[in-house]
């Protein structure tokens, strides 16, 4: 028996999508809500919700791929 039976991919699968979601749309509503009421966002707050958009679509893409088909596969 393997070390890695007791691993969940399933549940890191989902949590990682979820993570990745939320950091999308953290990254999408600062954007919007903070050119919207605070017009000139200094620019390390836009890089930051940038980076949360980018980071979210990284994570909620690879995280399903990663623990749901790779990992287990090669287990």
């Amino acid at each position: 028996m393997s070390q890695t039976a007791s691993i969940d991919y399933q549940t890191y699968a989902k949590r990682g999508f979820f993570v990745g979601l939320s950091l999308l749309v953290i990254g999408v509503v600062g954007s919007v809500v903070g050119h919207t009421f605070f017009e000139p966002l200094p620019a390390w707050e836009n890089t930051l919700f940038v980076g949360a958009e980018f980071a979210g679509l990284l994570v909620g893409f690879l995280s399903p791929i990663v623990f749901g088909i790779v990992l287990p596969l090669i287990e």
